[in-house]
C-alpha cells in the first residue's frame, strides 16, 4: 500500500536524558551502613558551608541530620545494634536530598 500523507513524518524530538544526581547515600549502597554514615556526614558538612546563612531552613535541616547522625555513630560503629542500624539507615534514606540543587537549564 502507497502511503499518500502530504507532509513527511517528522520524528518526535526526544528530550535529553536527565543526569541523575550521585549522592553518598546512592553511590555506598553496599557498603558498611557506618562507613556510609560517615560518607554522607562529611558530604551534609560540605553542604552546610556551601549554603547560604538565609537559607535557614536548609541549614537547620541539615544540622539535624548531622546531630542524629553523630548521636547514632557513637560506641562500637563496627557492630551496631539492630535498633542503631535501622534508625541510622531511617536518617541516610531521610536526608538523602538535603544538599542538592537543581541543576540550572541552559
Amino acid at each position: 500500500m502507497i502511503d499518500k500523507t502530504s507532509h513527511p513524518v517528522q520524528p518526535a524530538k526526544q528530550p535529553r536524558p536527565v543526569k541523575p544526581v550521585e549522592n553518598t547515600t546512592d553511590a555506598t549502597r553496599g557498603e558498611p551502613l557506618a562507613m556510609r554514615a560517615q560518607k554522607r556526614k562529611l558530604e551534609l558538612d560540605k553542604a552546610l558551608e556551601k549554603l547560604p546563612a538565609e537559607d535557614a531552613r536548609g541549614r537547620n535541616d541539615i544540622t539535624v541530620a548531622l546531630a542524629t547522625i553523630n548521636a547514632l555513630l557513637t560506641g562500637n560503629v563496627d557492630h551496631l545494634s539492630d535498633t542503631t542500624a535501622a534508625e541510622l539507615s531511617r536518617v541516610l534514606e531521610s536526608s538523602k536530598h538535603l544538599g542538592e540543587t537543581t541543576p540550572t537549564k541552559r
